[in-house]
């Protein structure tokens, strides 16, 4: 892929540094949309929500772009978070690994004071 393809598109209603994709996170992602008939086209929202064992957790889902969310673009998969998601998610790497142990998504948070074990939650 180009640079241009790969870096964090702003058009219309798109923010830029929102979080940043690693390449492989990016191709796992298109690979399960690529499965999920159902989703095709959605893009990729990532959220916090209260749980987890440090107070709040990350989650991922394909869903409809809402209103307010903001959007960025890299390596051809729009990610969209709502605000509060912002605020906690602003600046953080998500990557992928498809190792026996350890592997699947990891994001690598700046603002979290501090993560559990599981890399799953994580204290504001």
């Amino acid at each position: 892929m180009s640079n241009s393809a790969q870096s964090a598109g702003a058009t219309g209603a798109a923010s830029k540094g929102l979080v940043q994709l690693t390449e492989s996170a990016a191709r796992e992602i298109l690979s399960l949309r690529g499965q999920q008939p159902e989703h095709a086209g959605k893009p990729l929202r990532l959220y916090v929500e209260g749980g987890g064992c440090s107070g709040l957790q990350y989650g991922m889902v394909f869903d409809e772009q809402r209103p307010n969310d903001k959007l960025s673009t890299q390596f051809g998969v729009d990610v969209v978070m709502d605000e509060v998601s912002v605020e906690h998610l602003q600046g953080s790497v998500v990557d992928f690994s498809d190792a026996l142990t350890g592997g699947g998504f990891k994001i690598s948070n700046p603002n979290a004071k501090s993560s559990c074990g599981c890399g799953k939650s994580f204290e504001a």
